[in-house]
């Protein structure tokens, strides 16, 4: 046999595998996300579980609350906040100079 017919032969094996290899991922995944959304789907106004610190209940009851949030607030100009100098250090620090 020629080369090029072994070589498409070749070809189409792989093809093959290839799309039959798709087709079994995209069934697994299908499953998956079925599994994953049967309380969204079964239940009425069903919805996904909330699990962002911020809006749990029992979180909040710990004292536990969300690092963006606290990053807001350490990073928020509080009008009882010392002024530091913005001079330099050669300058001196409120010298009157």
């Amino acid at each position: 046999m020629p080369k090029a017919v072994i070589l498409m032969q070749r070809y189409k094996k792989m093809l093959k595998t290839f799309i039959t290899l798709f087709i079994i991922c995209v069934v697994v995944l299908s499953i998956a996300m079925l599994f994953l959304s049967v309380r969204v789907l079964l239940k009425k106004n069903g919805r996904f579980v909330k699990m962002h610190v911020s809006q749990s209940k029992a979180m909040h009851e710990r004292g536990v609350t969300c690092v963006q949030s606290q990053d807001f607030a350490m990073r928020h100009k509080s009008p009882y906040a010392i002024r530091e100098c913005a001079a330099k250090e050669s300058e001196g620090c409120g010298s009157g100079n």
